[in-house]
């Protein structure tokens, strides 16, 4: 028999934190929104299923946003 924690049994939960205010950065010239949102278009036409089509216009959408260095 293996247990699992502390003794005693008691478990501790960790309550995960979001990211600090401003820690992603924002397309603020919506230089990738329309790539944007074609894949989300294209999300919505396949209702939700990720296809190649889909997945090539996500990367798509990172690429822009780094090379617009948004992802920094």
């Amino acid at each position: 028999m293996s247990t699992f924690g502390s003794p005693g049994g008691r478990q501790i939960v960790s309550k995960p934190i979001p990211p600090e205010r401003g820690s992603f950065p924002l397309d603020h010239e919506a230089e990738c929104q329309p790539i944007m949102k074609d894949y989300l278009r294209c999300i919505r036409t396949y209702r939700g299923v990720n296809t190649d089509e889909c997945r090539e216009l996500s990367k798509s959408y990172l690429q822009c946003r780094m090379d617009r260095y948004v992802m920094k």
